[in-house]
This record gives structure tokens, sequence and C-alpha cells, in this order.
């Protein structure tokens, strides 16, 4: 776990850990929860990557384990083989994941292609293991004018698609050049306070998650299909 000493903009006395005993079910395990985090954007100055390292300390000090995947290298989808090694390691982080965050710029009113890029590797199903399938999300923005929730919304609708709990707090931060320091470093503001909202409420709603999912996402359709996959299977003629 990280310092406090680590995040000047906090009001010590105000901050709280989320307490598992609160949250998480009997056999839920032990280690922190696992969180990955996705920006979208390769810029050397990235205000995306800037939000989510922010986002990234606060994690730790809430008691998560938190990775950034590097999205520099990553190819176009199909235009490599699943095998290539920016993707490999970028499902084998989603696998790794309990609960991802994903912060995306608004380049013409919508999230960039780096995003979406880096969404479209990680598959619904690999094999038999579905990588997102009952794990939380946190969505955010930065924006290079005045505030809007283009993006966000648009995280929204991938995170559903993809079977992912996605939490109702969000975050974008407007005019984002002006929000962090000389030493890239987020001030302290309304925008940076409710990122801490958001990373509260990612731990809390992962702790409540985990050792769950199976139930959560157990449903009557594929049941049935499995049911008709092993019917087939034992009344077939021939092997």
């Amino acid at each position: 776990m990280s310092s406090l000493h680590d995040l000047p903009n906090i009001d010590r006395p105000l901050f709280r850990v989320p307490d598992p005993e609160a949250f998480a079910a009997h056999d839920a395990p032990g280690y922190p929860p696992r969180i990955l985090l996705l920006y979208g954007s390769l810029r050397e100055r990235s205000f995306s990557r800037l939000a989510v390292e922010e986002a990234a300390r606060l994690l730790r000090a809430m008691g998560a384990e938190p990775r950034i995947f590097d999205p520099r290298g990553l190819p176009l989808p199909d235009a490599e083989e699943p095998g290539h090694p920016k993707v490999a390691e970028l499902r084998e982080l989603a696998a790794w994941a309990e609960g991802m965050v994903w912060c995306s710029p608004e380049r013409h009113g919508a999230m960039t292609g780096i995003m979406k890029a880096q969404i479209d590797w990680i598959p619904l199903a690999l094999g038999a293991v579905r990588p997102t399938q009952g794990k939380t999300l946190a969505v955010m923005q930065v924006c290079g004018g005045s505030q809007s929730f283009n993006s966000v919304n648009q995280l929204r609708v991938l995170g559903r698609w993809m079977r992912m709990l996605t939490i109702p707090n969000q975050s974008s931060v407007p005019k984002a050049y002006l929000e962090f320091d000389e030493h890239d470093r987020m001030r302290p503001s309304p925008y940076y306070d409710r990122i801490v909202d958001v990373m509260e409420e990612l731990v809390k709603f992962t702790w409540l998650v985990r050792g769950r999912t199976d139930a959560l996402v157990d449903r009557y359709s594929e049941r049935k299909e499995s049911a008709e996959a092993l019917s087939a299977r034992v009344n077939q003629r021939a092997i």
C-alpha cells in the first residue's frame, strides 16, 4: 500500500480505505483487488496517462494492486496474430484483472482509436475463459476543451458489451492541460476529488463482486446451450 505522502491533494482525516469486511464475500480471496488501467493516447505528455497514474496511486493507497498497460507497440486489431507480444501482454493482464479503469481523451467527439483498439483486442471469450465477464469497470475521460461526456458514454456501451459491471460514478476532466502541474501531478480541484470518488467506488464494487462472480454471471440461456451440447455428445451414434 502506498503512503498518503504520495497523495498531497488528499485531506488525510477524510480519506478512507474501503474495508473488505464491509463488502467482501466470506470466501473471497484475501489478496488485494487486481485492477488493470488502460489509457488512450500515445503523446509524450498524455493527459489520459497522467490521469490513470493518479488513479493508480489512489488505488494502491486504498489497498488494491494496480497495473497500467502501455499501448505503445500494440498493433491495430487483426493486423497481427493474437500471439503478438503486446497483444499477449494485454490479454494476460485482462485475465489477471478483477476490475479495470478505462480513460480516453475525447477526439472528434469520441474516444480515440488507441483506446478502442485495446478494447477490441480483448475478446469476449478465450476458449472457456471470458476475460471481462463479471469484472468491474470505471470509466474516465480527459477533454482538451470544455467538459464533455461523449467518451465515457461510449466506454459504458463497450463495458456493457464486454459483460462488465460498470460502476455508476465516472470522471470527466475538462481542459486537462490546466489540471496537471509541471511535475505531471494533478492539481487539487473538484476534478481530482471526483477521481478519488471513482476509485473508492471501484474498490468497493470489486470487493463486492469478488467471490460471487460465478453466481452473478450464471444465466439460463447458457445453461440451456450447455445441456443441449451435452445431450448431443452423449446421444451421438459413433465417436
